[in-house]
C-alpha cells in the first residue's frame, strides 16, 4: 500500500497551486486534519458549479469524481450534495477555487 498524504497538508498544497495558477482558492470545511477526505468546489461566475469528490482509480492512484455530474450545476444543488456528503463524513474537507474552464489547479485524473 503506498503511503498517503495527511489531508491538511494536501489541502495546503493545492491552494498553494491555486494561488501560483491564477485560480484562487479557500476552506469551506476544514475536516479532520490527518485522515479527513476532500470535496472540490470549482467556480465558473458564468457557468456553474462543479463538485469533485476524491476517489481511488482501479490501481489505487488518487482520482477525481465529477460528483454532481458532467455539465456544472447551481449553488443550491452544489450545496446539497455536500451537504449529503459531511452528514456521512465529518472528517471531510471541502476546498473551493475560481476557474474559468471547471478544472482544479492541480493535477488530477477526472473520472
Amino acid at each position: 500500500m503506498e503511503p498517503r498524504v495527511k489531508a491538511q497538508l494536501w489541502v495546503q498544497m493545492a491552494l498553494r497551486l491555486g494561488d501560483k495558477d491564477g485560480r484562487p482558492g479557500m476552506v469551506l470545511r476544514r475536516g479532520d486534519a490527518d485522515a479527513g477526505g476532500v470535496l472540490v468546489v470549482l467556480r465558473d461566475r458564468d457557468a456553474g458549479v462543479c463538485v469533485l469528490s476524491q476517489t481511488r482509480s482501479e490501481g489505487g492512484e488518487l482520482a477525481w469524481l465529477r460528483a454532481t455530474g458532467a455539465a456544472p450545476v447551481d449553488q443550491e444543488k452544489a450545496d446539497a450534495y455536500v451537504a449529503r456528503q459531511v452528514k456521512f463524513d465529518p472528517d471531510l474537507w471541502v476546498i473551493e477555487f475560481d476557474t474559468p474552464d471547471m478544472l482544479p489547479p492541480f493535477e488530477g485524473k477526472i473520472l
